[in-house]
């Protein structure tokens, strides 16, 4: 994402005139109400046609509202005093949670029609096992996934799953290219997404057999909506070798932290560079453009929000560190899959997919985890 978009929060094409309900878990997160009031008010500036949702406690919203004139016209208050603390198991925050926290409104409020699209900052396994249990996931998906956008060499691409659940069977790493082939159309912009399956090697011969197994299908089936370029190895992420990647969620998770560490590693390594010398100290007055420029690329805030695929509704996840500008780029997101009508488009690529070859012959490998009580949905995201 260039530095302009990052500014005034373009994501992907946009409908004319399109009005968007964003309902906002306003205590989730590291800092709570005041970096979710303030990232909705950014956005609301970026999008003078949305509305706000927002739940959590009214004696700590309220105020913060009042601050903000222009947001509080646009916006309604849902006073709750349950909060779902980050250090809650998923399991832990749907017995003491479910129905009455912020973060399970905020969800429910996409299911009841109030809002379109859910913004959390909040415990990311608990919000996946509510996104689940409230919304459900579609017909043709068993199980949803977390894609997130990821800054490239060549600008960005989709990666997913980055943490909804561990293991996939073949059936579910092609549900899985289905699915972020139809979020890169919004975000990239691109008719025909390119699409690799994450592998030790790109040699047909490497890997374990789900992944082998979802290759010969994605190659058999042909699908018209995506452009499917076989394996991808980890450093092909980066390069933006292709426009989407899809792996499991453990690899997924472990390559986005790894990914966020390094990036933190080298803005600090910059730092200590330019400031040990009076002369490193004048090298950077000269090279502060291109090194701004730099840390525009290398900033998370950029690119936060993780959307939450496969279910009855748009659920996004905003990482629970963001301040009040990475909250407004996760709000934007939200705003883009909606009015890009992201659903439709996942569920049109399903329809033209089951009448391929590979929804029918798709083998269910051992890496499946069956079951679809409100306990054993949780138990899948305990990890998150």
């Amino acid at each position: 994402m260039t530095s302009a978009e990052a500014a005034d929060g373009r994501l992907g094409p946009r409908e004319a005139g399109c009005e968007v309900r964003v309902a906002i878990d306003a205590m989730g997160g590291d800092h709570g109400a005041a970096v979710m009031i303030g990232g909705a008010a950014l956005a609301s500036k970026r999008y003078p046609d949305a509305r706000f949702v927002f739940f959590g406690r009214e004696a700590e919203i309220a105020p913060l509202l009042a601050a903000r004139p222009e947001l509080a016209r646009r916006s309604t208050l849902h006073h709750t005093d349950v909060a779902v603390k980050m250090t809650d198991k998923p399991s832990q925050a749907l017995r003491s949670g479910r129905r009455t926290s912020s973060m399970w409104l905020a969800v429910e409020a996409v299911k009841t029609g109030e809002a379109d699209v859910a913004v959390s900052a909040g415990n990311t396994g608990a919000l996946m096992a509510m996104a689940k249990i409230c919304l459900r996931t579609i017909a043709a998906v068993d199980r949803p996934a977390i894609a997130a956008i990821w800054p490239t060499l060549r600008g960005r691409s989709i990666v997913l799953d980055v943490g909804a659940s561990i293991g996939a069977d073949a059936r579910t790493l092609v549900d899985l290219a289905v699915m972020g082939a139809a979020m890169a159309r919004i975000v990239l912009d691109i008719e025909r997404p390119t699409v690799g399956l994450l592998n030790v090697g790109t040699e047909e011969i490497k890997g374990i057999e789900e992944v082998k197994a979802a290759s010969r299908l994605l190659r058999e089936a042909d699908l018209p909506a995506l452009d499917y370029r076989g394996f991808v190895e980890g450093d092909d992420i980066g390069a933006g070798t292709v426009d989407v990647v899809v792996t499991e969620g453990f690899s997924g998770n472990i390559a986005l932290k790894a990914a966020e560490g390094t990036a933190k590693q080298i803005r600090t390594y910059i730092r200590t560079a330019f400031a040990g010398s009076l002369r490193a100290k004048l090298a950077y007055l000269l090279a502060r453009d291109a090194l701004d420029g730099l840390r525009a690329k290398m900033d998370v805030r950029n690119n936060n929000g993780g959307v939450f695929l496969g279910l009855n509704g748009i659920v996004i996840k905003s990482h629970g560190s963001m301040d009040e500008v990475g909250t407004a780029g996760a709000i934007g997101l939200g705003h883009a899959m909606v009015c890009n009508q992201l659903l439709r488009r996942i569920n049109d690529t399903f329809a033209i997919a089951s009448h391929a070859p590979m929804r029918s012959e798709a083998p269910h490998g051992g890496a499946r985890v069956e079951g679809r009580g409100p306990e054993t949905q949780a138990a899948r995201s305990e990890h998150t």
